[in-house]
């Protein structure tokens, strides 16, 4: 497998919870998913896994790997991490949709030193 097959299939691998959607996507694929409680999307969820790894990967932002190192010492569960993470990542994401700029990488970092002094 090519690295990023590999990336992905661990990923699919950590969440057993999706692998009845992914076994049978012709059911799920043309599905609303809504952001109400209770509600998770999937494919946003472990594209969003996939996206925090190729950020640690490439150390951008600058500072992720330190950010996520400091709230791996806190959390000791790599998975409870991106879980977290992924909280300030979609955060970005939707504040940039609603005010039609380019994600805020500063924000994103400042989230994240907020998550590691909560812990």
């Amino acid at each position: 497998m090519e690295p990023l097959e590999r990336l992905i299939a661990a990923i699919i691998a950590q969440h057993p919870e999706y692998h009845a959607v992914l076994n049978q996507p012709e059911h799920h694929l043309a599905k609303d998913y809504h952001t109400e409680p209770g509600q998770t999307n999937p494919f946003l969820h472990m594209a969003l896994h996939i996206s925090i790894q190729e950020q640690l990967s490439t150390q951008r932002p600058s500072g992720i790997v330190e950010l996520y190192q400091r709230l791996l010492e806190k959390l000791k569960d790599t998975h409870e991490v991106e879980h977290q993470m992924m909280t300030c990542l979609s955060e970005m994401i939707w504040q940039a949709q609603q005010g039609q700029t380019p994600p805020d990488e500063s924000q994103y970092l400042a989230c994240l030193d907020k998550l590691i002094t909560k812990y």
